[in-house]
């Protein structure tokens, strides 16, 4: 009877006997590649424009070209997930990154580096999404949190080490280096996959289905999203509206956007399904997301500029005097793992914003002059509450959510967040210019001979240039042009400590907002477990 009764019950689905922290690693491994690829080709770029030929203006579009195809893809990895098999996609985007980095290592022109690094963005866009679908499947509700701290790990500290490496690899070999050691990576990254990764049975017949393809979506995506990253990161360089090109960028960027949504709202199987933002977690989620791409990107990229444009630094002691704060990021995303499974997840974001915000006001206190020790403490300090924001985040993200939607929340997610970093730099640089020429007008307005402090200053260069031996003209004119560059100085450290004011306030503000969001019930808790 007892062996009639065990022929008769159906077999328990099993999952592979793998270990989910492998499983973990593997994925992280792409995704530090993909970052670290990113903030080394920042440092490299007069390197690359110097080697062919380029001006300053035309070898950014080494980093535009990324960008905007990166910001294309992302949109749609969740829906290409479904359609292909997540595990097919998300090796295809590693074979794509790999084999694009190895061709632009390769690339002996400007416009052949430009088309690989097209293909690379192609490639990088799908693999932050699908990375955190796997671990959303791979993980119970209650690892999560621990599980997206190792992922978050890999973001933070690829850009803290990137500048440092990407200027040792550029002042010993040459530029070409920092894409061809993506190779190594690529390839490994691609044989754990394939070893350790694996589709849940729930997502083997998703997307198989006959149900209309949204060609329209996937245009609109392609028009909308690409034109608009491209006026975010060239709008500043051409002065925004002003320039009839990115007028009408920004025109066609909207309407289509616009009309986007609206498809995807009525749309059987769209490539962005929109419908999720109707789950009120998942939204204020997105929201959250949003923010955190603008303070993470902006202060991200605003400190490297303040420290090589302003304060003298070379690329490789920004990159030292910005490592500790990597560091300490990786130090609390597995602390932020622990408290956002032992505490309302709620709470813990609205503690991070109220440090995240002190931070950001605490590096307002920086000066021309500021010490390297007293930098790299700024640095710590304002970074130390950002893991508090965004592993709470990312699991509350899939609470409520339907497993088969996964990869579409990932999408989303991450395509809000890189939106969001997108929009918040480019704000910031306009900001920053508008507040530099502000101040120097402010400044230049106490250097006329009316002010006795000005002229005591500009009479005691003049004489210590003629001591030197220039002639009393020559002297008179290396004076003031002395003075001229410490006033600019001066303005730029204050435009950019009034942009750092601005972001403080900004999160501040958001301290309350979490508890909009709806705590999960333990029964939610513990279905997501079982799911698992």
């Amino acid at each position: 009877m007892a062996d009639t009764a065990a022929i008769a019950m159906p077999a328990p689905v099993t999952r592979p006997a793998i270990n989910p922290w492998i499983v973990a690693m593997t994925v992280t491994l792409a995704t530090f590649m993909e970052v670290l690829d990113s903030s080394i080709a920042n440092v490299a770029l007069p390197h690359m424009a110097g080697s062919m030929g380029a001006s300053p203006d035309e070898s950014t579009w080494v980093i535009t070209s990324y960008l905007v195809s990166t910001a294309i893809v992302l949109p749609m990895s969740g829906w290409l997930s479904n359609v292909i098999g997540r595990k097919r996609f998300y090796m295809a985007s590693v074979a794509i990154f790999t084999v694009s980095s190895l061709m632009c290592g390769f690339a002996t022109s400007l416009p052949m580096l430009i088309f690989f690094r097209v293909l690379q963005g192609a490639g990088g866009g799908g693999l932050g999404p699908t990375e955190q679908a796997i671990l959303a499947d791979t993980f119970s509700a209650k690892q999560r949190g621990m599980a997206f701290a190792m992922y978050g790990m890999a973001i933070v500290v690829a850009p803290a080490i990137g500048p440092t490496l990407g200027g040792w690899i550029t002042d010993n070999y040459n530029w070409h280096w920092i894409f061809f050691i993506n190779v190594p990576i690529g390839i490994l990254s691609l044989v754990l996959t394939q070893r350790v990764v694996h589709d849940p049975v729930y997502l083997r017949n998703v997307g198989r289905s006959s149900k209309r393809v949204d060609y329209l979506g996937m245009g609109l995506i392609v028009v909308g999203v690409g034109l608009l990253q491209f006026v975010l990161d060239k709008g500043e360089q051409n002065d925004w509206l002003s320039s009839n090109v990115i007028s009408t960028c920004l025109a066609i960027s909207v309407i289509a956007l616009v009309v986007l949504v609206i498809n995807e709202f009525r749309h059987e199987d769209p490539i962005m399904d929109l419908r999720l933002l109707r789950n009120r977690n998942f939204a204020t989620a997105v929201s959250f997301s949003f923010v955190l791409g603008m303070v993470l990107n902006g202060s991200t990229i605003l400190l490297p500029l303040l420290l090589q444009n302003s304060l003298g630094y070379t690329a490789a002691l920004t990159g030292l005097a910005l490592s500790p704060g990597g560091i300490a990021l990786a130090v609390m995303m597995p602390v932020a793992g622990l408290l956002a499974q032992k505490f309302d997840p709620r709470l813990i974001i609205a503690i991070g914003f109220v440090v995240t915000a002190i931070g950001l006001f605490h590096v307002t206190g920086i000066f021309y002059g500021i010490d390297f020790g007293t930098l790299v403490s700024y640095r710590i300090i304002q970074v130390i509450g950002i893991p508090l924001i965004f592993i709470p985040i990312s699991t509350l993200n899939y609470v409520g959510v339907k497993r088969d939607k996964f990869n579409q929340v990932s999408g989303i997610s991450n395509f809000t967040r890189n939106v969001g970093g997108a929009i918040g730099v480019s704000l910031l640089s306009t900001f920053i210019s508008r507040q530099r020429q502000i101040q120097r007008t402010n400044f230049s307005a106490h250097t006329g001979k009316g002010n006795p402090f000005f002229m005591r200053e500009l009479n005691g260069l003049t004489h210590n240039f003629m001591a030197s031996g220039m002639s009393a003209v020559e002297a008179s004119h290396k004076a003031l042009a002395q003075v001229s560059a410490q006033v600019d100085l001066q303005a730029s450290v204050l435009a950019f400590k009034n942009s750092f004011w601005v972001m403080g306030a900004a999160v501040l503000l958001l301290t309350p907002l979490p508890f909009i969001m709806r705590r999960p019930s333990a029964e939610e808790t513990a279905a997501a477990a079982e799911a698992h």
